[in-house]
This record gives structure tokens, sequence and C-alpha cells, in this order.
């Protein structure tokens, strides 16, 4: 049974308080690790030693931050199938999907940002009379990065890669939920020489530790991805103590098929989209909708297609859809399946808890389900499940399935599917997503803004967003 540890100023420490939390493989709903119960107490510590840490790091040439930065990615790139192993029993996910997608893309962001921070310019202006203007970016100071569970070394390193490289030094806190490749992580950070304070993990319960962290007045940032509500009490704390906030909030994303979409890519797409990472990734598209010439076509070959998806041990090659995160999670979900019931929905497949033998005979599983007959405006169709439920709705007109897309509070992600190219261009324009894929999904380019808007969260990650973020504008006006 591992028990984890806090990085705090390049060391692995155990938690103040001496107290730990279980952490529950869900593939086997069993208890096989440990996990600090931080305080504040820890947050006090780690952000002492990234204040002492910032001077030098802030200050150090970008090119050996950068070479940091790099060495930690050679170490993901040459742990790959032990952090993707340990991603998978930590989260439930199958490791496939893990070994191909997670592992991959952290080591991705460590790399993009080492090389970015390099390229990263700003402007000078020239005035008439007579002097001239330049732009100056310095690092903040101490960042405060709290990720999810979902997606946990993938989303971890997506904010401590742009915030190290700015120049920055870290107080970060993953999910209490997945903590483990963060973990492994600090192991990776020591190995590669990262200096001490530079980074700082400290793992807990999110009223507790994150809470911590969000309240400190020596953090004057805070990046936070995960659902809305906390979010909207992360703003009511961080907010009138004047931080930058950048929250990455939750998703009802609509999936927009027209009649004269490529209906074979349209349809497994579709089907990937709906139910990768058990539906578990805020950019899936849980409500689909189809226009009508199509609906009941494309409603038969997706229902057999979802019927054939494996779900299964996530170790297994054949797995298709593993373990949802907790207990509770599972609960939630089918909570919401019943609610569609209730609401006139009829499930066409799955709905139901899956009971495997073997190693994973108390594991959180659910079937992948489909429901139909529901309306747009139902609370199924406008709450966030995140979970392996999707619901599919006929249209007739641009204009109504338009309404129908920006009905829900949530603007963060939108599919469209048609070979018209006017008129994808004129429903990308109108659908109110901060992220518009049109004939594909989660095609990602690290180089473009990620974010939503609405109640799908505030400001901007990626690319030079995420630079822009972790750094504070200085203008300098010269008279010559």
């Amino acid at each position: 049974m591992t028990q984890i540890k806090n990085y705090i100023n390049g060391e692995l420490v155990a938690p103040v308080s001496g107290e730990y939390l279980d952490n529950i493989n869900p593939a086997e709903g069993k208890v096989y690790g440990q996990i600090p119960d931080s305080t504040s107490k820890d947050v006090e510590k780690a952000t002492e030693a990234a204040k002492a840490a910032f001077e030098d790091w802030s200050n150090t040439p970008v090119t050996k931050r950068a070479r940091v930065l790099n060495k930690i990615a050679d170490l993901i790139d040459q742990n790959h199938e032990r952090l993707a192993k340990a991603e998978s029993e930590d989260n439930g996910k199958p490791l496939k999907l893990a070994m191909s997608v997670d592992i991959p893309r952290a080591s991705a962001n460590m790399r993009f940002y080492a090389t970015g921070i390099q390229h990263f310019a700003s402007e000078s202006h020239y005035t008439e009379e007579g002097a001239i203007n330049y732009t100056m970016r310095r690092p903040v100071g101490v960042a405060g990065c709290i990720s999810p569970w979902n997606l946990p070394l993938y989303l971890f390193t997506w904010k401590i890669a742009p915030a190290l490289a700015a120049g920055n030094t870290v107080v970060a806190k993953p999910s209490e939920v997945t903590p483990m490749t963060a973990f492994l992580f600090s192991e990776l950070c020591i190995e590669a020489g990262l200096p001490s304070g530079v980074l700082n993990i400290v793992h807990g319960l999110g009223g507790k530790a994150g809470q911590a962290i969000i309240e400190h007045k020596d953090i004057p940032l805070i990046s936070f991805t995960g659902g809305t509500e906390t979010g909207k009490r992360i703003a009511a704390t961080a907010a009138p103590m004047f931080k930058k906030l950048s929250l990455e909030l939750g998703g009802k994303n609509p999936n927009i098929i027209f009649a004269d979409c490529d209906f074979d890519k349209a349809l497994s797409t579709s089907v990937i989209s709906s139910f990768a990472n058990q539906g578990q990734i805020c950019l899936c598209g849980s409500r689909i909708f189809v226009e009508e010439e199509i609906h009941d076509k494309f409603v038969a070959a997706f229902v057999e297609k979802v019927k054939k998806m494996q779900v299964g041990d996530p170790a297994e090659e054949s797995t298709r859809v593993g373990a949802v995160v907790s207990k509770p999670h599972m609960e939630k979900v089918l909570s919401y399946i019943k609610l569609g019931k209730e609401e006139g929905g009829e499930v066409l497949t799955g709905g139901q808890q899956v009971k495997l033998d073997g190693r994973c005979e108390n594991g959180y599983f659910i079937e992948p389900t489909v429901i139909t007959g529901l309306s747009h405006n139902c609370r199924t169709n406008q709450e966030e499940i995140f979970g392996p439920v999707v619901t599919i709705m006929p249209f007739n007109e641009e204009e109504e399935v338009i309404e129908y897309a920006n009905s829900t509070a949530y603007g963060l992600a939108a599919t469209i599917w048609t070979e018209n190219l006017t008129k994808a261009h004129r429903v990308a324009h109108s659908v109110k997503s901060g992220i518009i894929w049109v004939n594909c999904w989660l095609l990602r380019d690290l180089r473009t803004p990620f974010g939503g808007m609405k109640q799908s969260g505030v400001g901007r990650e990626g690319g030079w967003e995420a630079l822009r973020f972790f750094t504070e504008t200085k203008n300098v006006c010269i008279k010559l």
C-alpha cells in the first residue's frame, strides 16, 4: 500500500498533521494507498518555500528554465508505461487510453511551454511625440494551481508547465481522488534537478488544502479546473482579494449533426466523443442533436455501436469503457439516468451499473447509456452529468438547433457535422461556445486558446493565453 507524500521545498515530506486519507482503486472498489490530509500548515510551508525560490527562478534565463522542463518531459517519456499504469489504476480509465493520450499529452505540455517561453515576445511602439513605449511581461509570483481528477497528469502539467516556464514558482494541489501521478511527477522533478521550492505539491481535500491555497495572501493568482459550483466559491474568495483568476469549469456540450454530414465519420466520432474516458471529459458531446431527415437512421446505428462497447477491467486491451472515478460519482450518474426516465426519456441501451467478475467485482462501472424522447430544456439536458450518458434529440431548422445548443448555462465546446462550408461558418458563429469543432472532435493544437463562455469559465488557457495569464504586464515609456 503506497503512502503518498507532499513535495515541499524539493523534498518528499509527510503532512504536518500526520493524518492521511484513503486512496481507492475505482475498478476494484478498494483502498490501495493513502494520501496526505494536508491543512493550511502544509500550504504555509509550501508557500514559504515558493516565495523563497521565486527571485532566483524568475531571474533564471529562459533557456535554463526550458532545459529543466525538457528534462522533466524526457523523464515522463522514459516512465511512460509506469505512469500510464498508475493513471489507469488511480482513475479507472482504460490503460490503453492512458498510454495513448494522458501520458503523451503530459510530456507534450512540458515541451510545448519549454519551447514557447523562448519565443514569447512583447510589443514596442514609437509615438509621434518622439517616445518609445515597450511592454514587459514579468512573472507574477507564487501561482496556485488546482487540477481535477478526470485527466490527472494531463491537466496537472497543463497548468504547471506555463506557470514554471514564465518564471513563477508554484503551489499545486492535484485532486485527492486521483493523486498518484502527481506524486510520481514530484519524484521526476527531483530527478530532473528542478530547484528546491520552485514547484510544491500539496495533497489533500479541496475544502482544506485547496481553500488554504485560494485564501493565502501571498498567492496572487489561481488557476483552477473543475466543477462550476466550486469555481463560484473560488471566485467569491479570490475576487475580493484581487487575485488573477483562470477558471476552466463545466460543460454540457452540443453535438450538432446535419443531414448533409459525412454520416459514417459523424457516427463513429460521436460514439467516441460521447463515451471517451467514461464520458468524464469536460469536452464530451453529451447532447446530440440530429436533423430529422437522418435522425432515426443515426439513432439506430449509434445504439448498435454503443451496445458493442466493452465495459470491463481497465487493464484489458479489449476494454472500451472502464470504471467511473468513485462510488459517489457512480451514484450521481445513476441518479441522472433515473431522472431522465422520470422526465419521460427512453433508455435505448445501458442505464445500469455493471457487475464484473474477478478482481473488478466491486468496481464502479456503468453501461454506456443512450436516452431519447427528452425535451431540450429538461434537467437531464441542462445539468452536467459527467459520465457515460448521452441524449439524442431531433431538429428540423438551423435556427431551432442553435436555440437548443445555446439553451444551457454552459458554453465550453460544440461539435458541428456538415459538408456545407457556409453552413459550418454560420452555425459556428452563432453557437455560444469557446471551442467549436467542425467535422472532428478533440483535435487540439496547443497554440490555440482553450476555455468557455457563460458558466463554463473565466479566462483562457493554452498557447500565449496561458503565458499572458502567468505574467504581469508593464508598459515603459521613454522620451527620446
